[in-house]
């Protein structure tokens, strides 16, 4: 009876202990692996030396695009997370709160497809500011670039990060807020020294889910600029598609779990470090 009643929780979890180990784990070990094989099966670190030189500018350009938009996903998050919980005009309120979250039920290849004709040179933007007449036709210019691609990733991964964000705010505790108006201060002193300090954790967790997700974007990048350098993700596939070099490309992919793994390592020593103080 106790056998049985230990074996019956092992049963239920199998079918998906399986699924996980088959279309997660076993990719993960395998594509580490390879990173540090040759064609032959040898083992080297040929495919680290050649990532890095090919590709080293690649891996920087990378890091700061995605760092750049994960800050910019922050301050929209955290603006519109507090304009939500501390806003005064209901209809203003309601209509962000209706708005903001649009972009979460578009996938990033439709984002992509999308901002590629919005921020072309003859593009939507630019067509709607010159018949506006706020820009003459001659200033007109494209953003296909990684200017195009930090627009997109913010777009597209600042809705998340604002749900996380303004859930947290909506469940603090109202009167330390009350309390900070009465003695006069501003939404913003408000928002800044009282309401996101005490939601940093829930902000830090969506800013980190909203890195690894824009690190391991292909569409992005290869649909909005064809410049070089440019992300990891369009070298790997570059690798792949194009000379079959699987040990290179996994090279670039285990370079990026490190990137992103150096993230999450940053965010638990801060997280245990203010547990303990």
């Amino acid at each position: 009876m106790i056998a049985s009643s230990r074996i019956l929780p092992l049963l239920l979890v199998a079918p998906a202990l399986a699924i996980v180990a088959l279309l997660f784990v076993y990719p993960l070990g395998y594509s580490i692996a390879t990173a540090f094989q040759d064609r032959g099966g040898a083992w080297t670190l040929a495919n680290f030396v050649t990532a890095w030189s090919f590709y080293g500018r690649d891996v920087g350009f990378s890091a700061l695009i995605v760092l750049l938009s994960t800050a910019l996903v922050g301050a929209v998050a955290v603006a519109i997370g507090g304009y939500l919980v501390l806003g005064t005009t209901r209809w203003a309120v309601a209509a962000l709160a209706w708005l903001y979250r649009w972009p979460l039920f578009v996938p990033f290849i439709i984002a992509a497809q999308c901002m590629r004709t919005f921020l072309a040179k003859n593009g939507l933007m630019n067509n709607s500011l010159i018949a506006a007449g706020l820009m003459p036709p001659e200033a007109a210019q494209g953003f296909l670039d990684w200017r195009g691609i930090v627009i997109t990733f913010v777009w597209k991964q600042a809705p998340f990060a604002t749900l996380m964000v303004a859930g947290a705010m909506a469940a603090l505790d109202r009167g330390t807020i009350d309390a900070a108006r009465n003695l006069g201060a501003s939404r913003l002193r408000i928002l800044l020294e009282i309401v996101v300090p005490q939601v940093r954790p829930t902000l830090m967790v969506a800013l980190i889910l909203s890195c690894v997700t824009m690190m391991s974007v292909l569409s992005v990048p290869l649909m909005l600029s064809g410049q070089s350098p440019t992300m990891m993700t369009v070298q790997m596939a570059y690798r792949i598609n194009q000379h079959g070099d699987y040990g290179v490309a996994n090279a670039l992919g285990l370079i990026s779990y490190l990137m992103t793994a150096l993230v999450a390592w940053v965010y638990l020593r801060e997280t245990l470090r203010e547990r303990a103080a």
